[in-house]
């Protein structure tokens, strides 16, 4: 019996061991995915926290920090509640479904990102904003506040689609339980990072403007210096965000045509990358990396007018049509 029971325990010991070397082995490739796929969901990530704030823009400075919770918690369940099992459940059925789906999150951003050019061009009317304004004068603060977390959350689901098919991608030779730890750690962390730097941002001039009122004057001069730089800091993410759709929406889709084995426009990017590099040696990685961005975002802009036209011009008046609604 005693016998019995040492080997039991011996047994337990050993599959102990094996699970604690399981869970660093999923610790390990959650940090290599997390970074892979924060290099290719850059923009994604820059644009959600460059966007997030305006959905808490017009109500009470005490009533910023939980919206942001609220679509913190949103996020969480889009990723864990949805995303994570149907990641899943694709990894293991239909593996083959990985690399379209990316293709067609990078063409998502890449639309992003060229809507966002037209946007700041001017090109878009403001008569959508001006009847949502309108609209909104007859709603209580309670269901403006509803609405614009659900929104986000909205928002958000999309974009975490995109960072969680991206972090399958790296680990989808990996047992279907590795998986599952790495989607988790990869997404609750890209969650705390986004949200908790759009706490930071908005709470940034309330910071400021208490700074301004104190005592030192180093610190006065650095709280006028927060409160007028966050609006121009806000700006520029927002054009970082831009940009970095555009190249990391250009950037996947034509990684996946090369893993779909059409390797033409990936090689000619590097190719070009490399060539330009030549003549710069003494930063040839980072030259050839820039020209390869660049190059990746003129054909995320390519490809999200070419998006935005079959949109516009197609899928939504047959919507409409589907509705009952004038097109718009």
């Amino acid at each position: 019996m005693s016998m019995g029971l040492l080997a039991l325990l011996d047994d337990v010991a050993l599959i102990a061991k094996m699970a604690a070397a399981s869970l660093d082995d999923a610790a390990a490739q959650a940090a290599k995915a997390g970074s892979k796929a924060m290099t290719k969901a850059v923009g994604i990530v820059i644009d959600d926290a460059a966007v997030t704030p305006r959905y808490v823009v017009g109500f009470a400075a005490e009533r910023e920090l939980p919206i942001v919770g609220k679509i913190a918690m949103g996020s969480v369940k889009n990723k864990m509640l949805f995303l994570l099992p149907g990641a899943l459940a694709m990894s293991y059925f239909i593996p083959w479904l990985i690399t379209p789906l990316l293709m067609i999150g990078g063409a998502y951003l890449a639309l992003e990102g060229y809507e966002k050019v037209v946007d700041l061009l001017g090109v878009h009317s403001g008569d959508d904003q001006g009847a949502q304004a309108e609209e909104d004068l007859g709603k209580t603060s309670a269901e403006l506040e509803n609405e614009k977390i659900q929104s986000a959350i909205r928002t958000d689901f999309i974009l975490s689609a995109e960072i969680m098919a991206i972090t399958l991608s790296a680990v989808a030779a990996s047992a279907i339980w590795v998986q599952a730890g790495v989607l988790a750690i990869v997404g609750l962390g890209m969650t705390a990072l986004v949200y908790g730097s759009v706490a930071i941002i908005v709470k940034a001039d309330d910071a400021g403007a208490a700074m301004a009122r104190g005592q030192s004057p180093i610190l006065r001069a650095i709280g006028r210096g927060i409160v007028l730089g966050m609006p121009i800091f806000l700006q520029i993410l927002t054009y970082i965000g831009m940009v970095a759709m555009l190249w990391v929406g250009g950037g996947i889709i034509t990684h996946g045509l090369y893993e779909l084995g059409y390797k033409g426009p990936e090689t000619m990017i590097k190719q070009a990358g490399y060539a330009v590099a030549a003549f710069v040696p003494m930063a040839s990685g980072f030259i050839a990396w820039l020209v390869g961005a660049a190059i990746s975002a003129v054909i995320g802009l390519i490809i999200g007018a070419l998006v935005a036209v079959g949109v516009h011009q197609i899928v939504m008046p047959i919507m409409a049509r589907l509705q009952n609604k004038p097109a718009h």
